[in-house]
């Protein structure tokens, strides 16, 4: 069973992303954590499991609610979508410092939200929650 992580900050627009589909998967029954500190604590929770899912919010090109699946085990994130995060040290920095490190998991898989609005204050867009919800349902296998 893969460890499964959302990723975000609440109040800030679309960076909730992760959060609102880790929720919403624990509401359907499965399991998922929450993650709202800094790549390096992120490093630290995924340490010893095998097989770990992210859930973040990403930036550019495509519209809000877009859904990006990465096999970050096998190849970097791409650098002009993996930059959702509000921490200068984030989701992507944290896998390649892992890698860079040896300190992957077994099978890294990277579902990013696409998203615009991070700014201070505000709520996730519709498009946005609505992808979350759609991979919570993905995530639970179709409950």
């Amino acid at each position: 069973m893969a460890l499964i992580i959302g990723c975000g900050t609440d109040g800030r627009g679309d960076d909730a992303a992760g959060l609102l589909a880790a929720r919403r998967l624990r509401a359907l029954g499965g399991e998922a954590l929450e993650h709202t500190g800094d790549g390096l604590a992120l490093m630290e929770l995924w340490a010893g499991a095998g097989d770990v899912i992210l859930i973040d919010a990403v930036c550019g090109p495509g519209e809000p609610g877009g859904v990006l699946v990465w096999d970050a085990r096998t190849a970097p994130l791409p650098a002009d979508r993996a930059r959702g995060s509000t921490h200068a040290f984030g989701v992507a920095e944290a896998v390649e410092l892992a890698r860079a490190l040896g300190r992957l998991p077994r099978t890294l898989t990277v579902y990013g939200i696409a998203g615009r609005r991070f700014e201070t204050g505000t709520a996730p867009s519709a498009e946005v929650a609505a992808a979350a919800e759609r991979v919570a349902l993905t995530l639970a296998g179709g409950k």
